[in-house]
C-alpha cells in the first residue's frame, strides 16, 4: 500500500468508556459513524464499538444498509434526509428515520399502509440551528398522522444545538434547551410518552448532563478529538476530569528521493524556492487522498520521528517533503501525515489551523479508498 489509515482499536473504547462514565447508566450511548465514521471507517470502527454502544447513527440509508449487512443488530438512526423511493428500506430494514418535512411523514404513512410494516420516525425539533427541523407551532400536523396510523410509531424526538462548540458561553444552547423542552411537552400532552429523547453531541455530552435525556449521540470525540478548544476550556473550567485519546494514524512511504541544487523550484507554480543543496523525498499521496492543498509550503510529516516541512504544492497525487536534516532516510520509510510517531505528533488540529478549517474535516476528507486498519 502506498498510504494507509490505521485505527487504534483501545483508544476508540477508551473514548467510548469515558461518555459511558460521564452519563447515567440508563441513557442510551450511541456511536455516531456518519461520513465513513468521520474518516476512521465505518465498517472497521462499526466492528470495533459494537461491544459497548447501545445505538448506531449514520446519515443515509446506504451506510445503516451498510451496518446491517456487516451484522449490527442494534438500533440503527439514519440523521440524514431520506429520497422517497428509497423511503421503502427504512421501513423493510426497521431502521429509526430523523424526519423534519410534512411530506416524507405523508409518505411514510402510505408505506406502512401498503407494506402492513411500522416505521420509526424520530422527530427533528427546530430550536436554533435551522436546518432540518419542525417549529412547535407546526407539531399537531406532524402529530395528527401518529393518532391516525398505529404503523406510524413516535418512536423518538431530537434536536442539535447550533453554538455548545464554538464558545464558552451556553446561553443559546440554554434558549435551545427551553424550546425542545416546550415541544416535548407538547408531544406527551397529546398522549404520546414511550419515545427517546436525545440533544446531546459529544460536546453536549461532556459538559450538561441536563442534555442526555434518553440518548447522548457521540461522534467527533469518540474518535479521541475535542468538538472545539471552547469545549476543551469549558469542560476545565467546570473541573471535569475528561481525556480523549485520538484513534487515527494516518501513514505512506517515501516513494523518492534526491537532491536538489540551490536555486531549484519546487512543485506546481515554482512556489517555493531552494536556497540551498537540499535532499528532498517524494510522498506518493495528495489531495485527492485528502491531503489537503493548504498545508502547501506550510505543512509538516513526520520521518524517524522528526518533522519535515512540505515542499511547494502538494499535487493530486504527490507531495515533496525536506528531508536534508535525516542523515539515513531511504526509499519506503515510514511516514506519518497525522498522528504520532516517536516522541512528535502532527494533530487533526493543527492541520486544521493551517488550513482555515476545523478537525472534523481534515479527518473527514481522508479519501474512504484508502485502507483502513485495525490495530
Amino acid at each position: 500500500m502506498k498510504t494507509w489509515v490505521e485505527i487504534n482499536k483501545q483508544n476508540l473504547l477508551y473514548n467510548l468508556e469515558q461518555f459511558r462514565k460521564r452519563i447515567d447508566k440508563n441513557v442510551f450511548l450511541t456511536a455516531v459513524v456518519k461520513a465513513n465514521a468521520y474518516g476512521h471507517g465505518l465498517e472497521q470502527v462499526a466492528q470495533i464499538v459494537n461491544e459497548k454502544a447501545d445505538w448506531f447513527a449514520v446519515d443515509s440509508v446506504d451506510e445503516a444498509l451498510i451496518l446491517k449487512k456487516q451484522g449490527i443488530d442494534k438500533p440503527i438512526l439514519i440523521l440524514g434526509y431520506t429520497v422517497f423511493d428509497r423511503l421503502h428500506e427504512v421501513v423493510e430494514n426497521n431502521f429509526h428515520q430523523v424526519v423534519a418535512n410534512l411530506e416524507t411523514i405523508q409518505k411514510l404513512d402510505q408505506l406502512t399502509k401498503e407494506k402492513g410494516s411500522e416505521v420509526n420516525v424520530h422527530l427533528k425539533i427546530e430550536t436554533g440551528t435551522s436546518r432540518q427541523g419542525i417549529f412547535e407551532k407546526d407539531l399537531d400536523k406532524f402529530i395528527e398522522y401518529f393518532l391516525n396510523n398505529k404503523l406510524l410509531k413516535l418512536a423518538g424526538a431530537s434536536t442539535h444545538y447550533a453554538n455548545i462548540e464554538d464558545t464558552t458561553d451556553h446561553t443559546f444552547a440554554q434558549s435551545q434547551l427551553e424550546k425542545y423542552n416546550k415541544a416535548i411537552e407538547k408531544i406527551k400532552k397529546a398522549g404520546f410518552t414511550d419515545f427517546v429523547k436525545h440533544t446531546a453531541c459529544s460536546a453536549a455530552g461532556v459538559l450538561f448532563p441536563k442534555t442526555h435525556f434518553d440518548l447522548v449521540r457521540i461522534g467527533i470525540s469518540m474518535y479521541g478529538m475535542w468538538s472545539s478548544k471552547e469545549t476543551q476550556a469549558s469542560a476545565k473550567q467546570k473541573g471535569i476530569e475528561f481525556n480523549l485519546k485520538p484513534a487515527l494514524t494516518w501513514k505512506t512511504k517515501i516513494a523518492h528521493i534526491k537532491e536538489l541544487p540551490a536555486g531549484a523550484t519546487v512543485s506546481y507554480g515554482c512556489t517555493e524556492k531552494l536556497s540551498a543543496k537540499t535532499k528532498v523525498a517524494v510522498l506518493p499521496v495528495g489531495y485527492w487522498d485528502g491531503f489537503d492543498r493548504g498545508l502547501s509550503s506550510v505543512g509538516n510529516v513526520l520521518v524517524h520521528g522528526t518533522r519535515c516541512k512540505v515542499l511547494g504544492r502538494v499535487c493530486m497525487n504527490m507531495v515533496v517533503i525536506d528531508v536534508n536534516h535525516l542523515a539515513d532516510v531511504k526509499l519506503e520509510d515510514e511516514v506519518v501525515l497525522l498522528g504520532k510517531q516517536g516522541s512528535e505528533e502532527i494533530s487533526a488540529e493543527e492541520i486544521a489551523q493551517k488550513c482555515n478549517t476545523i478537525n472534523y474535516e481534515v479527518v473527514t476528507r481522508i479519501n474512504s479508498g484508502i485502507a483502513r486498519i485495525i490495530v
